[in-house]
Parts: structure tokens; C-alpha cells; sequence
């Protein structure tokens, strides 16, 4: 992350950290079967949100430290966060969950299928957080946006995929069951 980033990141929603948990399984095993508890915890002082567990599989010890968001953001699900940024996943991230649920819907997915609605709905969510580390003005996602080896990597594989106009085109394809 980049060097402004308070000390610990923000998690803006539950479905924002829930995310983030689930792309970071267990060190130990490769799980990411961890009963989470979750709650205020107070850390030198400083006011944070605490996700601790026990894997299931192997049974260590994980724990998650988050800052406090300046603002509850609140909406239906899929709701990751409000108008800034995420400091949890970065652009590729989010656009790797976008493929993986649009990959998941059949191309044949009728319009009534309520699962691939829900499913679809995470994709068009995922790529609209990426467009929120686009910078007024600008015409793609800056190169500051991409701080994991994941992220990275998504957009070393296919750079144009992080300009706006792109972007708004899938996002807007992901509106409907088997737009995939």
C-alpha cells in the first residue's frame, strides 16, 4: 500500500473484511474455513476492528486488525464501501473477483436465476470498486492502485483492462445473468 496508508488499513463494509478474509487463507494450510469473531478491540490506544478465529483445518491462531471507516456506508448487498478507494484489495483484486463470479454464471444463466443475479450483482460491485481508484480526469486506473503481487499480476497480464471506457463496458455487461 502506498505510504499515506494510516496504520491500519480501512475496512469500509462486513462485505468488504468478509472479502478480504476469504482471499487470505490460512498461512499455515491454504484454508479459508476460519470461524470469524468479530468486534471492537482497542490496540495501543487506537480503536480497531478485530477478526480472529481459529482455522479449522489445521487449527491455528489467525487474527485481523482494521481502522475504523470516518463514515458508516451502508446498502444492500453486495456493498463493499462508499466513494473512496478500498485500502484492503487493491485494482486487481477487485477485478479477479469480478472474472471469478462472472466465470461462475452459465453463459445460459436464465434471466429469473435469483442465484446468478446475486452473483452477478458481486461482479458489477467488484468492477465499480475498481473504478472508484480511478483520479478525476483520469482514463485509467493509475499504476499506485496496484499494491499485492495478485493485483499485479492481473494487470501485468492484460494492462488495457484498466482503462475507464473498458471497464465501463464490462461493468455494464455484468447487469445481467449469462452477460458473462
Amino acid at each position: 500500500m502506498s505510504d499515506h496508508d494510516p496504520k491500519y488499513a480501512i475496512a469500509r463494509t462486513g462485505d468488504e473484511t468478509l472479502l478480504f478474509l476469504e482471499l487470505h487463507p490460512c498461512p499455515d494450510c491454504g484454508s479459508i474455513e476460519t470461524p470469524w469473531e468479530h468486534g471492537l478491540a482497542d490496540d495501543d490506544g487506537e480503536l480497531v476492528i478485530s477478526y480472529a478465529g481459529v482455522c479449522s483445518q489445521c487449527g491455528a491462531e489467525r487474527q485481523y486488525l482494521f481502522g475504523l471507516p470516518e463514515r458508516e456506508s451502508v446498502g444492500p448487498f453486495p456493498h463493499f464501501g462508499g466513494p473512496e478507494a478500498s485500502e484492503l484489495l487493491d485494482a486487481g483484486q477487485w477485478l479477479a473477483v469480478a472474472d471469478s463470479a462472472a466465470e461462475s454464471v452459465p453463459a445460459d444463466a436464465p434471466a429469473d436465476d435469483s442465484h446468478a443475479a446475486t452473483v452477478m450483482s458481486i461482479a458489477r460491485a467488484a468492477v465499480e470498486e475498481v473504478l472508484k481508484f480511478v483520479p478525476p480526469g483520469a482514463d485509467a486506473v493509475p499504476d499506485d492502485a496496484f499494491w499485492t503481487d495478485d493485483g499485479r499480476a492481473v494487470r501485468d497480464a492484460e494492462p488495457g483492462r484498466f482503462r475507464v471506457e473498458r471497464l465501463l463496458v464490462v461493468r455494464d455487461s455484468y447487469s445481467d445473468p449469462g452477460a458473462n
